[in-house]
């Protein structure tokens, strides 16, 4: 069926055009063979795709996609935020019992609204006959590209080389050929970009707040390309170097002044989970970090609890507890203002500095002063989110993260596992400071929890804490925490084969204890 419409669709395309381009003497006029009207339908044909890509990044609507898509899997696994509520009687992703179907949403967002669409730009100017359209093909493989490193740090093996053959559209790629796969389209694309710095066609189609500005857009895949390559530096030092580098040197530049913001038309799902739902509040993480620090971001990212017992106080939930009723935990710490408004973030400048840093402490060329970046970084959070004080936060080396303690069961009580300062220690060693960089790092990518837990899972840090119920059946280590999420129940049944295949790629059984390619056991250095 999939087959079916793709041709029909490429059809009315074609059929768009005979019907535009009836007057022979101005198609001898056009260089491209094309009429000006032709061609600005052709790029409405091209500009309607990129709606759903924008809107399934992050499923930004209805709420409840969102909540199975990102917020009950990488939100809960990074330590952000926790629910009070015991979905199905407590044996749920909280407790390591993986619920099959809520955890095929990444997948089926992706597939449904981000793969096929980026292959109908690309069809659609295949058949538009005009050489400058390949632009928007290079727009959509950037969102392409941000869509589904995210959809493959959740599964591992994903369909992604291979989707737009028909005969093999089915078939994974392991993760480390989709990961170069990436690598390969965001270089042309940034490459492909720079003769069309100037132009303007992407604007009405363009739902960011770069507003269709190609230069922009640039350097959004060159960070987008940085993000990739720390994320394979433990497993493949060699490619992260190359890759760091050329993002590092490229004159496209890096979002080191500008956050990359969806303007979406909706309220952030978090403000119906948490708000009307209050299905979502402040992970034991958060509170431990936060409050040990003194942090004033906490007041933007979260409310105070509403139970009159804890006096106004900040207080999150750890996940993986014994909780019988939703009533039991409501009143803690509900998400705050910085998911007002109608915007998704897909990157900042502070997650970019703190990459710099990274890229620093690993010796890469013109990465800068790993200090120097780190500083810059928090810096640019805590403007993100009207925060004052920066400099004497950065310059607080005593304050460390708080031991947690739950304000109903002791049982839950558990200190933190690292005296982690604030100040950046230049003269610590490489783990030290990646430490310090990456508790920094997880602080302002707040609150893209899929991205804070892969950065997790990579580093070890922060430290976030063991489940105290674990329902796995001995599939996921308690201590080791959650690595993954099993394939999709509906591609195991459709597509059987290619998923035994994929099985394959892992090293390992289809479960939340197998690592990915890039999740490497061992120090960082």
């Amino acid at each position: 069926m999939k087959n079916i419409l793709k041709y029909f669709l490429i059809a009315l395309v074609t059929v768009s055009l005979v019907n535009c381009t009836g007057d022979f003497e101005a198609i001898n006029t056009n260089p491209h063979g094309i009429t000006d009207e032709s061609l600005t339908q052709m790029n409405n044909n091209v500009g309607n795709e990129y709606g759903p890509m924008f809107l399934n990044v992050f499923n930004v609507t209805p709420a409840w996609n969102y909540q199975l898509q990102q917020n009950l899997m990488g939100d809960v696994f990074s330590g952000y935020m926790t629910p009070p509520t015991p979905f199905a009687g407590n044996v749920n992703n909280m407790t390591y019992a993986l619920v099959n179907g809520w955890n095929g949403f990444p997948w089926s967002d992706a597939y449904g609204n981000i793969m096929p669409q980026a292959l109908n730009v690309k069809n659609a100017v295949e058949l538009g006959g005009d050489p400058t359209g390949i632009k928007f093909v290079y727009l959509a493989n950037i969102i392409k590209v941000t869509a589904m490193h995210r959809v493959s740090d959740i599964y591992g093996p994903i369909r992604y080389t291979k989707f737009n053959d028909f005969a093999t559209t089915g078939e994974y790629d392991p993760q480390d050929v989709a990961y170069q796969a990436f690598f390969d389209d965001l270089g042309a694309a940034i490459d492909g970009l720079e003769p069309f710095v100037s132009d303007v066609q992407f604007a009405p189609f363009d739902m960011s707040a770069f507003a269709g500005d190609i230069a922009k857009w640039r350097k959004f895949a060159n960070s987008l390309r940085l993000r990739l390559a720390i994320r394979v530096s433990k497993i493949n030092p060699t490619l992260a170097k190359t890759q760091g580098e050329l993002a590092l040197a490229n004159n496209a530049g890096l979002l080191v002044a500008e956050n990359m913001v969806i303007n979406t038309g909706f309220p952030h799902p978090i403000s119906v989970i948490s708000g009307s739902w209050g299905d979502i509040r402040m992970g034991a993480e958060m509170e431990s970090i936060l409050t040990g620090y003194n942090d004033g971001r906490i007041e933007t990212y979260f409310n105070p609890s509403a139970n009159p017992a804890l006096a106004g106080n900040y207080k999150g939930i750890r996940m993986g507890i014994d909780i019988s009723a939703k009533g039991q935990y409501l009143d803690h710490s509900s998400i705050g203002s910085v998911i007002d408004g109608q915007t998704i973030t897909w990157m900042t400048s502070a997650e970019v500095l703190f990459l710099k840093a990274e890229a620093a402490l690993r010796g890469w060329a013109g990465a800068g002063v790993a200090k120097t970046n780190y500083d810059a970084g928090v810096t640019a959070s805590f403007a993100q989110h009207g925060v004052s004080g920066v400099a004497t936060y950065l310059a607080d080396n005593t304050s460390v993260p708080a031991n947690f303690v739950d304000a109903l069961n002791a049982v839950n009580n558990i200190p933190y596992a690292s005296t982690v300062k604030i100040a950046y220690n230049a003269a610590g060693t490489n783990e030290e400071q990646l430490e310090q960089i990456i508790t920094q790092k997880w602080i302002a990518m707040f609150p893209d929890g899929q991205e804070a837990w892969s950065e997790f899972r990579r580093t070890g840090y922060p430290r976030l804490f063991p489940v105290v119920v674990n329902n796995s059946g001995g599939t996921i280590n308690t201590n080791t925490q959650i690595r993954r999420i099993n394939f999709v129940e509906n591609e195991i049944n459709t597509n059987g084969a290619n998923v035994t295949a994929a099985v394959g790629y892992l090293g390992g059984p289809d479960t939340g204890g197998t690592r990915l390619w890039w999740d490497k056991t061992g120090p960082n250095f």
